[in-house]
């Protein structure tokens, strides 16, 4: 699974979240660290909702979608596949955040 987190240097809740989700014991994740004073428009969008997490939802659709190029690999991104992801609380422990992110996961697959 792969998430972006946008983020920015000396953000305690920003760091605290990266911590949590790189120790995710059961979920396979792929962290994509993006920091928003890096870009204007990154800056712009996200400089009082840090920490912001988006799900990179693969799916058929999205290939023909406009893209958006990654900081990390300059590789384009279908801009429609960002799901974003609600802020968990930053007294959720590993257990819980992982709980949350399972069900967050769960609620999009097709039954």
């Amino acid at each position: 699974m792969q998430l972006i987190l946008y983020s920015k240097p000396g953000c305690h809740l920003c760091e605290g979240l990266q911590e949590k989700l790189e120790q995710l014991p059961n979920l396979p994740i792929e962290l994509e660290v993006r920091d928003i004073t890096t870009r204007d428009d990154w800056f712009q969008a996200y400089q009082y909702e840090i920490p912001v997490l988006f799900w990179v939802k693969e799916s058929e659709s999205s290939l023909a979608a406009p893209t958006i190029a990654t900081e990390a690999s300059n590789v384009p991104v279908p801009a429609e596949t960002l799901v974003p992801i609600p802020r968990p609380s930053p007294r959720a422990s590993i257990a819980q955040l992982e709980q949350m992110l399972q069900k967050f996961l769960n609620r999009d697959r097709p039954q």
